[in-house]
């Protein structure tokens, strides 16, 4: 049996038999009564020519990304090639038990890389910026303690929520050290680890590990995770979220971003500095 198809653009003609794995789409419209044998198919034809290639040969290589080997099976779905849905399932399957165990932490290269990223995955996203090189003072006594604490932290999250969060680091950032939170595609929440101490002979930068915010934070960021937020039970956790006060020592600021639902909370630390980190007498100040 034969029939010619219109996907995508694209003008072409479909053989069904068992080697192709049958084609329905043509038989269905047959059975309605269509005089024409022409179907269009008001599909996108980016993966067009793959299903056509495995109704030609029978087999066909299966694209190395997982997002596109999803989307070539949603297409093998609609056409109901069966042969391409059983390929495409058992190389899906395949790649997910190779890499069940591995957990990846991409390292930013570029600014566009970052946003096409964010705005790619699916998932909540974790990142963390940390550039030493952009300080301009000397670090107070704990700051160096408390920037590998921020650091031994993100490896840890990464390993406990792998595959569920995306984890990200950014090295060529303007922040020393600063936690971001993104869900679908824009900045949630933000915590800034870093202030300058202004003493009465020198600045000083200081570095803080608010744990206890960051771990609010990750888990308010899973809310975002399948779109859940959506749903009115993530809107109420979201808005549970944004209500709630910030804890002692620490203030919390937030700016609208193009809408009342668009919102980025922006945490910076500050917290009374101790009298073995700083000289007799000294009056000492904090500035964002």
């Amino acid at each position: 049996m034969s029939a010619e198809a219109s996907g995508g653009g694209v003008e072409s003609e479909l053989s069904a038999g068992p080697a192709a794995g049958g084609v329905c789409v043509r038989e269905e419209k047959a059975a309605a009564g269509l005089a024409s044998s022409w179907v269009v198919l008001d599909r996108c034809g980016r993966h067009f020519g793959l299903v056509l290639n495995f109704l030609r040969d029978g087999t066909v290589p299966l694209p190395d990304s997982t997002r596109e080997l999803e989307e070539v099976l949603k297409e093998a779905q609609f056409y109901r090639v069966q042969g391409l849905v059983q390929h495409g399932l058992s190389t899906l399957q395949k790649r997910r038990s190779v890499y069940e165990g591995m957990c990846r932490i991409p390292m930013i290269t570029s600014a566009k890389e970052e946003q096409m990223m964010i705005a790619t995955c699916r998932k909540p996203v974790v990142k963390l910026q940390n550039n030493r090189g952009n300080n301009k003072y000397s670090y107070t006594s704990n700051s160096d303690d408390n920037l590998l604490k921020n650091i031994e932290l993100f490896d840890k999250l990464g390993l406990r929520f792998n595959g569920r969060v995306l984890f990200m680091k950014d090295v060529l950032g303007d922040e020393i050290c600063c936690w971001s939170f993104y869900g679908e595609g824009r900045k949630i929440a933000e915590v800034c680890c870093t202030s300058i101490v202004y003493a009465t002979e020198k600045k000083q930068t200081k570095v803080e590990f608010p744990e206890a915010r960051i771990f609010e934070e990750t888990l308010n960021i899973l809310i975002y995770e399948n779109g859940r937020s959506s749903g009115p039970g993530g809107v109420a956790l979201l808005e549970s979220g944004m209500s709630s006060s910030p804890g002692a020592g620490q203030s919390e600021e937030e700016g609208a971003a193009g809408g009342g639902d668009r919102r980025v909370r922006r945490i910076h630390v500050r917290r009374h500095i101790m009298h073995d980190e700083r000289g007799h007498g000294q009056q000492t100040v904090y500035k964002d």
